[in-house]
């Protein structure tokens, strides 16, 4: 076969062997104002990582999380860069080639060895598989020329000027994320051996039946020189015994069908059953028999689709009836789940440094939120690989997003050429996963700030590039939809209605990003605001710099206006973030649970933001950077039990001499029965404890809620400023709710007689 200078493809998420990893390069950058091959200053380099981190360590500079050390790197968005790296010409055999291998280079790039430009491209998603043989000489010099951050225009300086490339728009700055644009090799990099006879792909491909019990099995092979090769491929379960196996004669784009495969064990979502993986083993054999490549993969049989919200036929009421609201409900495996979970930005500012390790924290701990589903944010990165292998092994389902979120992205040709590499690199590379459960265009593209359609080009070449490399897995163009929702962001809406009210009246199929601000620990917070602005926070301080001022609309994220509204002046930094965190807390617990309790209508609810990519000073995530929980993680793991009591209640602030009253419910998304049980419903004021009702909980039928009664209660005058509601279960303790809420006393009559002058009268 002809051979050419460089090969581009999708790797795969799997072991390969036979293909030897060269030793480890060491890597230099320099940068230059114009666009050459810097000769300027070489400094260490670490790869993966960034060129921005790589001068802060060789100058100096100080920590980007403090303050506004953040603007110190803004003059790097201009450079161009040069990473260099040196290595001598391996020894190969006749039957060796030398590749250079890359999985992500960001953003707009050239490849140079021994001064000869060898590649280009354009887009950070796309690994580069180069083939540098035919051009090695005895000793080797490695260049890869990095263009600067790409901008739509120079004003304004947001995230409209990422609204022509397929990089992610957040690094533009972002209402949590500071203004910090990556460049550089944020992925591994390396020099690899291979056989001129060599696998690129295997993608197992299978349909399952309607019954579960036959998945038809095809295996399409990608590799380059196949056509004297033959294969094995054999299919292991967990135990490592073969349950499947095939051998035969290759050729270049081999595709192998009619494998049928009875009675798999099915992958499920961690809550509903065992996330079950196979491993799949292809070998590549050369014309003798030989082995010269063997491909590990795990391999998950699921089907997944999006089906209509039971009632959403009926809507709209008007004959002829006009576009109904688009399916929302997630179906694994035949079976309708709630989808409970979050939203996930990228877990740091330079994805560089994402390890396995940093994803495995925050993945564990989704689990332990009792999350079943991620949202992949369209505004931030695509994971690497391991993010994938670990959702998985876990069992959290994976809402993927392609990088476009909040600008309008144009019809143009370059723009959607670009597009189309990179998305089908995506597609191509994740739809291995079992854990991909949708794929999405992006996010808010259907608003008045993106002013998308689906008639918008961009949309429309992803929906067909999804249909073409992954047909089964469900697409939609934008998040929200017409009957989704997203917002509101904060615990009294800008209306005036507190978000027990606003949530209890809301009608929707999908709650895909709704928020609820907290401040960060005390100890997070001195070490990012100087020690002389801490307290009192104020705008145009470091407090503003992460996002406590100016952040969205008013004054968010801090929102002071509505905490001193609830809890009058704070008089001291550990008040304040007591009284965010708690409102944090019930406000998060009210929208998971109010969503849940419209189900079946609603099928979705996944709050605005887990994680957080730099410390913010307040942020709605969960959890703060690195991986810090907040009061409110805890109160919505609480809220996300398969199983839970549950209040639906009307307001945050309760009055002495009041009815109080709150509306029980058992919220149940198990597919199994709760047996019959006792319920004590409680008010706790200080010490006092008052029980006042009993519920004698009938069986809760799977995957079904239950309204019980309401309780009721007069509120006696108490000397507190707050009271709980408890919900307990007699032997089942595991099924208890507590809610904090706030009291106000009566104010004390004036006494008799007593008189208010005005002395300056």
């Amino acid at each position: 076969m002809k051979r050419i200078v460089f090969i581009l493809s999708v790797f795969l998420s799997c072991h390969v062997f036979a293909a030897v990893r060269m030793p480890e390069l060491k890597w230099s950058v320099s940068y230059s104002a114009d666009k050459q091959l810097s000769q300027g200053k070489e400094i260490p380099a670490i790869v993966p990582g960034a060129v921005q981190l790589d001068i802060a360590r060789a100058e100096n500079y100080p920590p980007y999380v403090f303050n506004d050390n953040y603007k110190q790197y803004g003059w790097m968005e201009d450079m161009y860069y040069t990473y260099k790296t040196q290595f001598k010409k391996p020894v190969l055999s006749s039957s060796e080639r030398l590749y250079f291998v890359s999985k992500g280079i960001d953003y707009q790039f050239e490849i140079y060895l021994n001064g000869e430009k060898l590649f280009y491209q354009e887009g950070m998603f796309t690994y580069v598989n180069l083939d540098l043989t035919d051009k090695l000489q005895p000793d080797n010099s490695l260049q890869i020329l990095i263009y600067p951050v790409p901008k739509k225009q120079k004003t304004p300086v947001d995230r409209s000027q990422a609204a022509h490339v397929v990089k992610p728009a957040v690094s533009y700055g972002w209402d949590w994320h500071p203004r910090l644009v990556p460049l550089g090799i944020w992925d591994d990099t390396y020099l690899e051996k291979r056989n001129v006879s060599h696998i690129d792909d295997v993608f197992v491909k299978y349909v399952l039946s309607d019954k579960f019990d036959k998945a038809n099995i095809e295996l399409a092979i990608e590799g380059r020189n196949l056509d004297d090769c033959s294969f094995s491929w054999t299919l292991k379960n967990k135990e490592g015994k073969n349950v499947l196996r095939r051998q035969g004669k290759l050729s270049e784009h081999s595709l192998l069908e009619g494998i049928e495969f009875r009675n798999p064990e099915l992958w499920w979502s961690y809550d509903h059953g065992t996330p079950y993986l196979y491993t799949s083993v292809f070998e590549l054999k050369d014309k003798k028999g030989k082995s010269i490549q063997k491909i590990t993969e795990k391999i998950g049989f699921r089907r997944v689709r999006l089906v209509m919200n039971e009632g959403a036929w009926d809507e709209p009421e008007d004959f002829p009836k006009g576009r109904s609201v688009p399916p929302a409900q997630l179906e694994l495996n035949g079976r309708k789940i709630f989808a409970k979970g979050t939203n996930w930005v990228n877990p740091e500012i330079f994805p560089g440094i994402i390890t396995r390790e940093r994803y495995n924290e925050l993945i564990d701990l989704a689990v332990e939120a009792n999350f079943n589903m991620f949202r992949i944010w369209g505004g931030g990165i695509v994971n690497k690989e391991s993010f994938f292998e670990l959702c998985d092994e876990k069992g959290i389902l994976v809402w993927e997003e392609f990088p476009l979120s909040c600008n309008l992205y144009p019809d143009e040709p370059h723009y959607l050429s670009i597009l189309k590499q990179e998305a089908t690199s995506i597609v191509k590379r994740l739809r291995k996963h079992p854990c991909l459960a949708m794929w999405c265009g992006g996010n808010e593209l259907f608003n008045n700030w993106s002013l998308m359609t689906d008639q918008s080009l961009p949309l429309r070449l992803l929906n067909s590039i999804c249909l073409e490399y992954d047909p089964l897995v469900p697409y939609n163009p934008t998040s929200p939809l017409y009957g989704m929702a997203h917002g509101c962001y904060i615990f009294k809406y800008f209306d005036g209605r507190e978000v027990f009210e606003a949530m209890n009246n809301a009608h929707n199929t999908a709650y895909t990003e709704f928020g609820m601000p907290g401040i960060s620990p005390m100890e997070v917070l001195k070490q990012i605001i100087p020690e002389n602005q801490l307290f009192p926070p104020k705008p145009n301080t470091a407090w503003q710099e992460h996002h406590a001022f100016g952040a969205w609309a008013g004054d968010t994220w801090l929102c002071p206006d509505i905490l001193n509204e609830y809890f009058g002046q704070a008089t001291s930094l550990e008040e304040l973030i007591a009284q965010s965190q708690l409102m944090q807390s019930e406000g998060y617990k009210a929208i998971y649970e109010e969503a849940r309790r419209q189900k079946p209508y609603c099928s979705m609810a996944l709050n605005w933001c887990y994680n957080e990519p730099w410390p913010a000073a307040v942020n709605n995530s969960l959890l703060v950077y690195p991986a810090i929980a907040k009061p409110a993680f805890y109160a919505v793991s609480n809220s996300c039990r398969p199983f839970c009591t549950s209040a639906r209640l009307s307001k945050f602030v309760w009055n002495e001499g009041e009815e109080f009253f709150a509306e029980i419910w058992l919220l149940n998304d198990k597919y199994e029965k709760i047996c019959p049980g006792k319920l004590r419903i409680k008010l706790q004021a200080g010490n006092e404890t008052i029980e006042i009702l009993t519920w004698d909980t009938p069986t809760t039928e799977k995957n079904t809620n239950l309204a019980g009664p309401t309780a009721r209660f007069k509120l006696p005058k108490w000397t507190v400023d707050r009271f709980k509601l408890i919900l307990e279960v007699d032997e089942n303790p595991e099924y208890n709710s507590e809610y904090t809420l706030l009291y106000r006393p009566k104010p004390e009559p004036k006494e008799k007689g007593t008189a208010i002058l005005n002395m300056n009268n």
